[in-house]
């Protein structure tokens, strides 16, 4: 007899899990919490490694991989573990009157196998954000991380495999080949965080298996200064937002909108803020990160160059250490390359307007954003602008710190991508809402069975009526 071809690892293991997703969406909140609880204790025996990870892949000072990598997986976790039981609850339903005898409840239940595709700039949090609230819903999860991250991407294999048998986690490691050889398996929910072109690859090879899809995307968030606004705590607030990470951030100010007669003051205070953040030579402090690699920081240099404004200030490059100093450009017409899709780099052009619909037709023209940041003289002005415009999520004041609060989905809409996680959001995104119908002695529905007419049915049928 012909011998069936051997499986590849990918597929060996997708089956594996296919075989222990049933016990695992069977298990209740204290296994959950319990494999949930492994994970965080790897992480904290395991903290200086992944900071080193870190600063080796991005040059990630070790309190920013603190920041914005290991302390909001902790505080998903510790999340999760509070809020589990409420979470997995069924929840009871009310229940019309033309189902009079009858209790409704929704169940929530894992979706099954899992696959979470996780990018390079946020390597460490991407990958396990995501992971807490899949496990929390009870799937079994392959994590692909990015190998433009490769020393990350070895933490988290060694990382995983302590924490958790291949059949319930594992991770996957390797190109766009072994990307695509994921994508080519029946998962039951695929998780990506990418850019938008390869969104829709990973959109497109999910509809052959009609695989559910969260897609968190990026897109061109703006930070607006309306005339009210504090022109120094603006600056200082997305001067942090725009250079956490040299700019590779998904939810980054990628343009600011400042009114025209504003705008010199607030390019000083940008300066400023900069200057305070990160000293007089941004490419020689310890504290500001690189560029990914070589094609990144090249893409990033002819966005520069083809530039068809002027350079406010910044603009310094060192491309052996792949550093790119924090980079603010002025004057900037509606086609520059700039703006024409999203930076993810040092490089933040400012706008100046004249009217408010002058701005709004900027933020309009740029497409649905995963963020927006507005600072505005007061919260009535504030609520105007967000009725006005669509994004993701927004910040008043502020920027990036919304990503900080579990209680809030976190996602874009349209070009940004969308489906949320987060908090109970992420729970909810992984788990398949089952509603559930429990007939009782009492059974009304048999009133208009047929045959049809009579007295009775027709005093029934007005009653139907009346309930509507």
């Amino acid at each position: 007899m012909p011998h069936s071809p051997a499986l590849s690892p990918v597929t060996s293991l997708f089956e594996a899990q296919d075989s222990s997703r049933w016990s695992l969406g069977a298990s209740g909140a204290e296994a959950r919490r319990i494999r949930l609880g492994r994970l965080r204790a790897g992480l904290l025996a395991r903290e200086s490694e992944l900071l080193s990870a870190l600063h080796a892949d991005l040059g990630k000072a070790p309190r920013e991989g603190t920041l914005t990598e290991l302390h909001p997986v902790l505080a998903e976790i510790a999340h999760a573990l509070r809020h589990l039981p409420g979470w997995m609850a069924p929840r009871r339903v009310g229940t019309p009157l033309s189902l009079l005898g009858t209790r409704s409840w929704i169940r929530p239940e894992p979706k099954g196998r899992v696959l979470i595709m996780a990018p390079w700039n946020y390597p460490a949090l991407l990958t396990l954000a995501p992971l807490v609230s899949a496990v929390a819903a009870g799937n079994a999860v392959i994590l692909k991380p990015s190998e433009k991250a490769p020393a990350t991407e070895a933490f988290l294999g060694s990382l995983i495999a302590d924490c958790f048998p291949p059949e319930e986690v594992a991770v996957v490691v390797g190109g766009p080949e072994v990307a695509q050889e994921l994508l080519n398996l029946p998962f039951d929910h695929i998780f990506f965080t990418g850019s938008s072109r390869v969104g829709r690859l990973v959109m497109s090879a999910a509809a052959r298996h009609l695989s559910s899809v969260t897609l968190e995307l990026g897109g061109k968030s703006p930070a607006l200064l309306t005339e009210g606004a504090d022109l120094a705590c603006a600056a200082r607030r997305i001067a942090w937002g725009k250079w956490l990470n040299a700019g590779q951030t998904c939810v980054a100010p990628d343009y600011v909108l400042v009114p025209e007669n504003l705008e010199v003051r607030f390019l000083e205070e940008l300066e400023r803020a900069v200057e305070n953040l990160y000293g007089a030579d941004p490419l020689g402090n310890p504290d500001y990160g690189r560029i990914i690699d070589g094609a990144a920081f090249q893409r990033l240099g002819v966005l520069l160059r083809s530039c068809t404004g002027q350079v406010a200030f910044g603009g310094g490059q060192d491309e052996a250490s792949r550093k790119m100093a924090p980079t603010v450009l002025r004057g900037l017409g509606p086609e520059d390359p700039l703006l024409q899709e999203e930076i993810f780099g040092p490089l933040l052009p400012v706008l100046a307007y004249r009217t408010r619909e002058e701005a709004l037709g900027w933020m309009r023209r740029l497409g649905d954003p995963l963020a927006s940041y507005l600072f505005t003289g007061g919260r009535k002005e504030a609520k105007a602008w967000i009725r006005d415009t669509r994004a993701g999520g927004t910040v008043l004041g502020h920027a990036v710190i919304h990503l900080g609060n579990p209680e809030l989905p976190f996602g874009g809409r349209g070009s940004s991508g969308f489906g949320g996680c987060h908090g109970r959001h992420g729970f909810g995104t992984f788990s398949h809402e089952r509603a559930v119908l429990a007939s009782g002695w009492l059974d009304t529905v048999a009133w208009t069975f047929p045959p049809y007419g009579g007295r009775f049915q027709d005093l029934v049928f007005r009653f139907l009526r009346w309930t509507v």
